[in-house]
């Protein structure tokens, strides 16, 4: 299941009835809810169907006052997740709001999570006064007061979440749609290596292929192997896409006045700051020897000789520059440790996965801490392209396109 997917993150003390809000919220038992403290442990993922916003990933997290060695553990985590999800409910019950909740606030606004603020179990206790008057001194957030015991509250917190919903969620999902018109033919080169898996096509050869489809193109795909054979049709494309592993191959044999560009390229102007990938790539020409550069993949996987990532990416660099490079390779969305004290006091560059199993908020939020250090980041395609001498007709389309609608600029 893709984490493209709208992720809601729920919020708060232990026992403020995190799990009972979504219950509610999904009108079934979907989380396990109990009046002992530390239920909920890790953040947990619940992916549903919310009535009136869709498919969404609710993500049920440990309670923020936790206490103890193990406690402070999950609230790192939970705290961890704020980086990852689209919006917040920052959850209250009993007139509860003090330093864990402002903590909360604080960490929201450092990573422009927008978010709603709930105080539950309404039955019980309404909302004082005095309390609406502290959370706005802290906050413009919208509060509201409910009981999840109540049913009928579910749709004024729905109606709420739809508002604060990024809106860059409902636009830009496009890969293609704004480089193509209806009837198009668009030409997909898709290697078949043991990287693939068996039997099916990567997430992004699929994404691609329906996305086209949604934009009335016609598609043709075929694997490297099969691409002089189609060009003996005389058949010129609009425009083509190829896996960046076989850009060298695909760019000799594809005329220069057709567009040319890679699936990883095309997921790096949809998720990630295509102005940053841009301006950092060709720092890779900058590097020197004992540089320690960072390679991130956003999902996790069996790696083989013929890994992208950790295995062709690093000897091509290595090929390029000349020079003795190290290497850090961190899967999935963990915590990226610092850099080693040696050879190098900081990485040098980050090379960024095209992001196809994450979210757009997930993936500006891991390049994030790197761009505020001016840090270079790249993504494997633009990477590939400029080691393959053919950077600029990569991206050529896209300087006529406002590709700063697809980036999030970060301060």
């Amino acid at each position: 299941m893709s984490n493209s997917r709208l992720h809601i993150g729920i919020f708060g003390r232990q026992n403020t009835g995190k799990s009972s809000l979504i219950n509610l919220l999904t009108s079934q038992e979907t989380a396990i809810v109990s009046d002992i403290p530390g239920t909920t442990t890790d953040p947990v993922k619940k992916s549903v169907e919310i009535l009136g916003i869709g498919p969404v990933v609710l993500v049920d997290t440990a309670g923020i006052d936790d206490a103890g060695e193990l406690g402070r553990k999950r609230v790192n985590k939970s705290l961890e997740a704020i980086k990852k999800v689209d919006c917040a409910v920052l959850l209250i019950a009993g007139n509860q709001f003090g330093q864990y909740e402002l903590d909360l606030i604080r960490y929201f606004e450092k990573f422009s999570t927008p978010y709603l603020i709930l105080h539950n179990k309404s039955d019980i206790s309404k909302i004082a006064a005095l309390t609406k008057t502290a959370i706005a001194h802290h906050s413009k957030a919208t509060v509201i007061d409910f009981s999840a015991k109540d049913p009928g509250d579910s749709d004024k917190i729905i109606d709420s979440l739809k508002e604060i919903i990024p809106r860059d969620r409902e636009q830009n999902k496009t890969l293609i749609g704004d480089l193509v018109k209806p009837k198009d033919l668009v030409l997909l080169v898709t290697p078949i290596d043991s990287e693939a898996p068996e039997g099916r096509l990567i997430l992004p050869q699929n994404q691609t292929i329906r996305d086209a489809l949604d934009n009335d193109c016609i598609t043709i795909v075929v694997k490297d192997t099969g691409l002089d054979g189609f060009l003996e049709l005389g058949i010129k494309p609009a425009l083509t896409i190829t896996d960046s592993q076989v850009f060298g191959y695909v760019a000799e044999r594809i005329p220069e006045s057709v567009p040319l560009t890679s699936f990883s390229i095309l997921f790096a102007r949809q998720k990630g700051d295509f102005e940053a990938y841009l301006q950092g790539t060709p720092y890779i020409s900058k590097l020197k020897d004992g540089d320690n550069v960072l390679v991130l993949e956003s999902c996790t996987h069996q790696t083989s000789c013929e890994d992208i990532g950790r295995v062709k990416i690093p000897k091509l660099l290595r090929k390029f520059t000349g020079k003795k490079l190290s290497f850090t390779f961190v899967s999935g969305l963990s915590e990226i440790a610092p850099p080693p004290p040696l050879p190098g006091e900081a990485y040098a560059l980050v090379v960024q996965c095209g992001g196809c199993m994450v979210t757009r908020k997930q993936l500006i939020n891991r390049m994030k801490s790197f761009m505020e250090k001016d840090v270079p980041v790249t993504n494997y395609g633009m990477a590939l392209a400029y080691m393959n001498g053919i950077f600029e007709r990569a991206t050529r389309m896209f300087n006529n396109h406002e590709s700063d609608t697809h980036a999030i600029h970060t301060p």
